[in-house]
């Protein structure tokens, strides 16, 4: 599970599988919760390159991260979504939180 999660500063990166569905989608979200509650994360960033499914486990996980940035006072991106995965996050409302970008955007990114 590890191999989803990449940390650079302040930022989490999680590089979703093909697949979201119920069953890692829990392993997702358990492990950005460990490492949101061991490291100053101010911005998650939700790469969608391979991804080509989502059921409503996914969404879920998505919009309890949200959740927990914005308690914190951090923000939440989704990047290179193909146009299923936009059509998905149109239709579940998830677009009108999360920022959808090409790339991470240049100020935000960490090297």
């Amino acid at each position: 599970m590890e191999q989803y999660f990449e940390v650079k500063g302040t930022t989490l990166i999680v590089k979703l599988p093909a697949e979201i569905d119920h069953h890692n989608a829990e392993e997702l979200r358990a492990g950005a919760d460990r490492l949101l509650q061991r490291r100053l994360i101010r911005l998650v960033v939700f790469d969608f390159e391979r991804t080509v499914f989502m059921d409503s486990s996914g969404i879920g996980m998505i919009m309890g991260r949200y959740k927990t940035m914005r308690f914190m006072g951090g923000n939440v991106i989704a990047v290179h979504v193909n146009e299923r995965m936009q059509r998905i996050m149109k239709l579940s409302g998830i677009c009108k939180l999360v920022d959808i970008c090409e790339e991470i955007p240049e100020a935000r990114q960490i090297t």
